[in-house]
């Protein structure tokens, strides 16, 4: 028997490379979105809760005077007596917005000092002497007597202080100059208006609270009384 040796391995460079596997191809990664952050729900209900309050507010503030405030009278002034009523609401001047009277008070100069610029101002105002007001007699006005630039704590038992304010153009408001007339109302006032021709017949009730805000609570015609 006859060995034969192993043949002898072929050299180094004469092998053949050996296959590698081509790398798979990596695809690029998607870009991240810029997804907006999620604001807390507070961001959102917060100034919902803020706007509902400042709505109601005036209503909630109407409601406490027309309860705790104190009844007056205010003599009107209207402008024309014939067009009085605009549909469903109606217009009043009254004698405590003339400035040129306001002026002629105690403390007046206030007028002076604020013209041609809004400001707010106190009106002090006092009861008749005498009172003969009846379910069909009309009660009479109070009367002004002195303006503050504060609010007063020095007021005797017959008096209150009412806020007024001024804009620029040298007008006073007190809030009080339009009314809401109910349509049942409307042709028996527009009916009385029209026989009317003294403005002393023209007055309103309201009430005012500690702090001197007012509301309307019912118009004298004459011995006629249409409350709001």
């Amino acid at each position: 028997m006859t060995f034969h040796p192993p043949s002898p391995d072929p050299r180094p460079q004469d092998r053949l490379p050996e296959q590698i596997p081509p790398l798979p191809q990596l695809q690029p990664s998607p870009p991240v979105a810029n997804l907006p952050r999620r604001l807390p729900s507070w961001r959102l209900w917060l100034p919902l809760l803020f706007q509902t309050g400042l709505i109601l507010a005036v209503p909630a503030q109407d409601a406490y005077t027309y309860v705790a405030g104190r009844q007056i009278t205010l003599q009107t002034a209207p402008v024309d007596p014939y067009d009085l009523l605009r549909g469903h609401y109606q217009t009043l001047g009254y004698e405590i917005s003339r400035s040129d009277e306001l002026r002629a008070l105690p403390g007046g100069e206030w007028f002076e000092q604020h013209q041609f610029k809004a400001g707010r101002f106190y009106l002090v105002l006092e009861a008749p002497a005498t009172e003969t007001a009846t379910e069909t007699t009309p009660p009479k006005p109070w009367q002004p007597i002195r303006i503050s630039a504060t609010r007063p704590t020095d007021l005797a038992a017959n008096q209150v202080a009412i806020q007024g304010r001024t804009n620029r153009y040298g007008q006073i408001s007190y809030g009080l100059e339009t009314y809401y007339m109910p349509e049942a109302q409307r042709n028996a006032l527009n009916r009385d208006i029209s026989q009317t021709q003294d403005r002393q017949a023209f007055v309103v009730d309201v009430k005012v609270d500690g702090s001197g805000n007012a509301v309307p609570i019912s118009l004298w015609v004459k011995q006629r009384n249409y409350r709001f």
